[in-house]
Formats: C-alpha cells, sequence, structure tokens
C-alpha cells in the first residue's frame, strides 16, 4: 500500500516549523498510542504512521530530501522508518519526557517499558567527503567510527573488577517514583543514574565512567547518483543497547568535493567549452572528457554564440534507484585572442570589410 504524504499524516502546512511538527504529534501519539487504544486494531500502525512523519520533517536534512524526492528519495538514502514499536518509543523517549514534564511517559497507566528490559543503544551520526566521479557512479567506502565504548577492565559497570553495591536510594530499583494526579510518574535514580547498583571503588582504568573511546572500521556502500547533504543509514552500527537491546545506527551524510571542470545541478552537469573565433563561426568538432572519463567529440554548429549551450544526453549523473542518467550541459565560450599578427590582423581587416 502506498504510504500517506507525511504532511498529511501529521495534519500539517509544508511551511510547518518545528513547534507545530511537535505539536501535531503529541496529539496524534496520545490519540493512537496502542495502550490507550487496546479494542482498537488501527491504533497501533496509526501511531507508527505518526512518529515515521514525525521522524522525517524533524529532521532537516531527512526533510529537505523527502521535500525534493518524496519517499523515493528517502528509501534511496537507507531510510526504512520504524521496524518495531520499540524503537520508536527508544527514539522519542526525550521528546515523549518534554511532552510530559521529565516523566517517563510510558511509567503509570502505560507500561510499555521497565527499568531492566533492553534500550536501543543510540545513533551515531558523521560526515564523508566524496569526490563527484564517486558519487555519480557510486563507491564502497571503509569510514573511521570514533565514539564511546564499554570499558573491558570493568566490563562497562565503572567499578574497579566489576565489583558493585545495591543503590541505598533506590533500592535497586534504578528508579524513583511519585504520583501526579492519575500518573505514577518514574524518573531515573540521580544516585545511580538509573542501574540500580554504585561501584565500590571506580575503575582506574575508566576513572569510574565505564566506558573508553574506541575506533572501529565500518563498511558503507554509497549508491550511484547520491548528492550533496543526503544521509544514510547503516544498520546496527551505532552504540551497543542496554541490557541486551539493540544497537543503534550510523547515519552517514555524503559532502561532495568541489570539481574543477563540472558544476552539478541535480543530475545534470555543467561544463564549460572555451572555442576560437574561427571554430564559433565556421563551426567545429571538439573533444571533451565527460564525467565517466570518456572523450566525446562534440559538433560545435556555426554561428555559435557566447553563453550558447550544446547537450550531450544522458552523460550527465545517474538517477538515484531509477535508473537512467542526467545531461551534460556544454556552456560554450569563445576566446578572443589577445595577440594578433600583421598577417592576422591584415586578415581579420579583409574579412571585416567582407561581412560588411
Amino acid at each position: 500500500m502506498a504510504k500517506r504524504d507525511y504532511y498529511e499524516v501529521l495534519g500539517v502546512d509544508r511551511s510547518a516549523d518545528k513547534n507545530e511538527l511537535k505539536k501535531a504529534y503529541r496529539k496524534l501519539a496520545l490519540d493512537f498510542h496502542p495502550d490507550r487504544n487496546p479494542d482498537d486494531p488501527t491504533a497501533e500502525e496509526k501511531f507508527k504512521e505518526a512518529s515515521e512523519a514525525f521522524q522525517v520533517l524533524s529532521d532537516p536534512e531527512k526533510r529537505a530530501l523527502y521535500d525534493r524526492y518524496g519517499h523515493a528519495g528517502l528509501e534511496g538514502a537507507g531510510h526504512r522508518g520504524f521496524t518495531n514499536m520499540g524503537d520508536i518509543f527508544s527514539q522519542f523517549q526525550d521528546i515523549f519526557s518534554d511532552f510530559f514534564g521529565g516523566s517517563d511517559f510510558f511509567g503509570g497507566g502505560f507500561g510499555r517499558t521497565r527499568r531492566r528490559g533492553p534500550v536501543q543503544g543510540d545513533n551515531l551520526r558523521m560526515a564523508v567527503e566524496l569526490t563527484l566521479k564517486e558519487a555519480a557512479f557510486g563507491v564502497k567506502r571503509e569510514v573511521s567510527v570514533s565514539h564511546p565504548g564499554p570499558c573491558e577492565s570493568c566490563q562497562g559497570t565503572g567499578a574497579e573488577k566489576g565489583i558493585q553495591t545495591t543503590c541505598p536510594r533506590c533500592h535497586g530499583q534504578g528508579q524513583l517514583a511519585q504520583s501526579r494526579g492519575p500518573f505514577l510518574i518514574q524518573t531515573p535514580c540521580p544516585n545511580c543514574q538509573g542501574a540500580g547498583m554504585i561501584a565500590e571503588r571506580l575503575c582506574k582504568e575508566c576513572n569510574g565512567r565505564g566506558q573508553v573511546n574506541i575506533t572501529r572500521k565500518v563498511k558503507v556502500s554509497f549508491p550511484e547518483g547520491i548528492d550533496d547533504g543526503q544521509t544514510l543509514r547503516v544498520p546496527g552500527q551505532g552504540l551497543n543497547g542496554l541490557r541486551g537491546g539493540p544497537p543503534g545506527h550510523l547515519y552517514v551524510t555524503v559532502r561532495i568535493q568541489p570539481d574543477p571542470r563540472f558544476q552539478r545541478d541535480g543530475d545534470d552537469l555543467y561544463r564549460e567549452l572555451h572555442v576560437s573565433f574561427v571554430q564559433a563561426a565556421l563551426g567545429a568538432e571538439v573533444d571533451i572528457e565527460t564525467i565517466d572519463g570518456e572523450v566525446k567529440k562534440i559538433p560545435i554548429p556555426a554561428g555559435i554564440q557566447p553563453g550558447e549551450t550544446v547537450v550531450v544526453k544522458k552523460a550527465g549523473i545517474p538517477h538515484l534507484n531509477k535508473g537512467g542518467r542526467g545531461n551534460l550541459i556544454i556552456v560554450v565560450q569563445v576566446d578572443v585572442p589577445k595577440r594578433l599578427s600583421s598577417k592576422a590582423k591584415k586578415l581579420l581587416k579583409e574579412l571585416a570589410e567582407t561581412l560588411d
């Protein structure tokens, strides 16, 4: 079934700002939360649809890609939406917290999460530079990703030799409960940061943080036709999840290096071609190199004027996930010699008289 327009899903205008998006999503999240609609089998799908729409439109890069290419552009950039409800709750935990005054959105009446349950790891973001040719025809890259990782010495506990004791403030629960009207609000214990356990002695390797900086290699496949500013999602290459939860994702934003020969406009390429006055007047065949690295003979029609163009069909950028290619548009510039021999001057004078 075809996906609905994300702006239509949230019920906002295409010019809606971040606050309008959040307000619209809040209402839909409350209306369609599955725990509030146990007898409505469609509520969960509507909740997922609204969450996916908000995820895209609240991200400036994804929103720009969607506005330009629609759902197909997002799929081409690796966006696959949410796979399950847990993915949504993990992704928007901070947003739900904003909605409910710092509370656990799923504490009390909703009951979706538990302190001891698995939590998906955080996402990572990075930018990678590609040449114009690499972006045009696709490339596989091994990129270095640096991020905090669990300390091996303490197994990520922050405690020397991993020895911990029960937190005296929350008695090992990891959360403190408060009543606010009909809701039972649960917030992470500030003494143990929600872990339920504290270290007897801090680990010397990580100074009690439980994490150290690590660097690893990740293979990323960039599809042909990808454009500057577009973002790929590499599933499962983010930070490790907590308590057996799945890892987060790696988001790689493409930055294309300037090319001295070509200017890109969508899937079309522009290139200047300098010809002599004689070539412009009489017409000629001129060799020019394309983005493929091939040399093509380009016919220059007689009488062409400076700034006029010659189009080489299907010699531009391959269309992203669509097949086919854009065009190479050659902008002709006529060079006027700065120095002339006496013979050349004489011939030009004779030409001028003839033309007059």
